[in-house]
């Protein structure tokens, strides 16, 4: 099952965005600022995260870079939900690492449905990354036989 973290300071969006996941198959968990944001990532392990950006501590954008710049966070696929919208914002959010971009008031269907997809996205992206590991160990067990010795 998939698990989800949503990000935000206040707490009708955050009841507002699990009330509109209620049919998505998934686990969600609530943090409410950007340094709790980072700390649930590690202890929750979340396939994705619907980030708020203007939050205290850290805001979103300070958030999104350092999950993605984390190699055991970075395949972690951010959301961010924010009220901001101009081109600099969205540009800002790209350079952050975001995976998607989604402005405030937020249409549940819109919602639901992108949420979707990316869990489809992160599902097959994990599926890719497991057989890739299978096939390295696969050519680093081939490695280490050794042909026949002549007689």
């Amino acid at each position: 099952m998939h698990r989800i973290l949503i990000a935000d300071d206040n707490i009708a969006n955050r009841e507002l965005l699990e009330a509109y996941l209620v049919g998505v198959d998934c686990d969600t968990e609530t943090s409410v600022d950007g340094q709790d944001t980072l700390d649930k990532i590690e202890s929750f392990k979340p396939d994705l995260v619907l980030l708020d950006v203007m939050m205290p501590k850290l805001s979103g954008f300070e958030v999104c870079k350092k999950i993605k710049d984390n190699p055991a966070t970075s395949r972690v696929m951010i959301l961010m939900v924010t009220a901001l919208n101009e081109l600099g914002d969205i540009e800002r959010a790209v350079s952050a690492g975001t995976d998607d971009f989604l402005s405030k008031p937020v249409n549940k269907v819109e919602l639901v449905k992108r949420v979707e997809n990316m869990l489809k996205l992160k599902g097959t992206e994990d599926e890719l990354e497991r057989l890739r590991r299978y096939i390295q160990e696969m050519e680093d067990g081939n490695d280490q036989i050794q042909p026949p010795k002549d007689v």
